[in-house]
């Protein structure tokens, strides 16, 4: 039975300065770190580049037994995994791109319970060698931490569907465990609007969880956005937008694989050193690239989303869109990467006219997105009529090959319960269609086409509505003119 870890402050601060060198946390970091250290299910919303692991990896560190860190992608759980390894922690990671012995290394360590941290993916915590390992008695967990927790929103419904499964993790793993035995949830994220907080908070079937909240507004930050007339005038406008700023590093954002290499290539004729980065790329590309663009080698890089969550590096001075995400939320975080040190950065997102006639490529990615949301949700409902009312997730997988997106929308319409996170129950009646998604794409457009301060939409999207009443920030596009 594992009871909640008691440390004096002092010795929390000890090991904080020790692992860290700081001498202090900035709040709210001390709270979420006592809370977490007492074993309670916390939701911590805090913008990107306020500390966020080291609230979840101190209490892990202080504890005996492990905690789990499910992260959404490899090259995040890479980041922090090597950080700890550096400092000697007891962390480790798996993913499916390590090689047969890297992983068997792994779960050696895990069953001799070498480890403190173990990060894996929602489908590799989900994979049989991996839960096997898990379930087994004798092994003590002490908590289950949601990295990127925004993901479960954006993803769980159709990209990823293996995040819709997470709430029957814990009540399976207790079953194997001890009487009395206690795992804690977290979820961090730096965006979750209203609705994305109840969802997180229902999928993972937080228990009265401590929240945290922290307001995304960032003074340094300066957004903009401004119209390209035309495709020829988009490259143009950003071609003068990083000619303005030499030797300045920053981000180009596009949706697309195809858009990240040939945006780069073009960049290239021009003259810049840059380089494409998208989920296509193998896990030593991808690594080249961070490497180079860390260390400063090239100047910017052009990505789609698959590149910046939790790559620290606090001297970027612009983020630009080349075309706008489809959520705000990914927006939030992709701006989130300039100016982490606190100096002036800009943000910068370029749109087609209103009307699309010169250019329609804005309003035909729009639509293409409404329509696969669409199209998923009349696969899912087609799919119940033909779906056993209660079975195992990978049988069903093998029959039909969208199965696992059906039953994670399923799922999210409340027509499905998991029973275990291998096995569903379908309830008879149709669930309400979520809507999430499509309302907060309808948000997006909302907040490009605004005339009011940015920031005070912002906030007002994301909840903080008592601080961006009477806000204008000053430094945004709308405020400047």
């Amino acid at each position: 039975m594992n009871q909640p870890t008691t440390k004096s402050w002092q010795e929390v601060l000890a090991a904080f300065k020790k692992i860290w060198g700081y001498e202090d946390f900035r709040p709210p970091q001390g709270e979420i770190v006592s809370s977490l250290l007492a074993q309670k299910d916390a939701l911590i919303i805090m913008p990107t580049g306020g500390g966020k692991s080291i609230c979840f990896q101190l209490p892990a560190l202080l504890q005996t037994g492990l905690t789990l860190v499910v992260s959404p992608l490899v090259a995040l759980m890479e980041n922090q995994v090597q950080e700890l390894l550096q400092s000697h922690q007891k962390a480790a990671l798996l993913h499916s791109e390590l090689s047969s012995f890297q992983r068997r290394t792994t779960l050696q360590a895990l069953e001799r319970q070498q480890l403190r941290l173990l990060y894996l993916s929602p489908e590799t915590l989900l994979s049989p060698p991996v839960w096997e390992k898990l379930c087994q008695p004798e092994l003590q967990i002490n908590g289950l931490i949601l990295d990127e927790a925004h993901c479960l929103v954006q993803w769980g419904d159709t990209f990823r569907p293996a995040y819709r499964r997470l709430g029957a993790v814990r009540p399976a793993l207790l079953k194997s465990k001890p009487p009395g035995t206690k795992i804690s949830i977290a979820a961090f994220t730096a965006t979750a609007d209203p609705s994305a907080q109840k969802i997180i908070q229902t999928v993972l079937q937080l228990q009265q969880p401590e929240i945290f909240r922290l307001n995304p507004y960032r003074p340094n930050l300066h957004p903009s956005v401004r119209i390209a007339w035309t495709p020829r005038g988009r490259k143009q406008q950003l071609l003068k937008f990083i000619q303005n700023r030499p030797q300045q590093s920053g981000l180009v954002y596009v949706r697309t694989r195809r858009d990240s290499e040939d945006l780069a290539q073009w960049l290239a004729e021009m003259g810049y050193a840059t380089a494409s980065y998208h989920a296509g790329l193998g896990a030593t590309e991808r690594r080249e690239v961070e490497a180079s663009w860390l260390s400063g080698k090239i100047l910017f890089v052009v990505c789609t989303c698959a590149f910046g969550m939790g790559i620290n590096k606090s001297n970027v001075r612009w983020v630009a869109h080349f075309h706008a995400p489809h959520l705000l939320s990914e927006y939030v975080q992709e701006i989130g990467r300039a100016g982490r040190d606190g100096k002036p950065a800009e943000a910068l997102t370029l749109v087609s006219e209103p009307t699309g006639w010169l250019d329609s490529g804005d309003k035909q990615r729009q639509e293409f997105f409404q329509e696969q949301m669409r199209s998923q949700q009349q696969i899912a409902q087609q799919l119940v009529k033909k779906l056993p009312k209660q079975g195992e997730v990978n049988t069903v997988t093998r029959q039909f090959p969208e199965g696992a997106t059906a039953l994670a929308l399923l799922h999210s319409s409340g027509q499905l319960n998991w029973l275990d996170p291998f096995h569903y129950s379908i309830a008879q009646k149709a669930g309400n269609q979520p809507a999430t998604q499509l309302n907060a794409a309808k948000q997006m457009h909302q907040y490009l086409t605004t005339k009011q301060c940015r920031w005070q939409f912002l906030l007002n999207a994301f909840g903080f509505d008592k601080e961006a009443a009477n806000l204008r920030c000053g430094h945004c596009d709308n405020c400047r003119q």
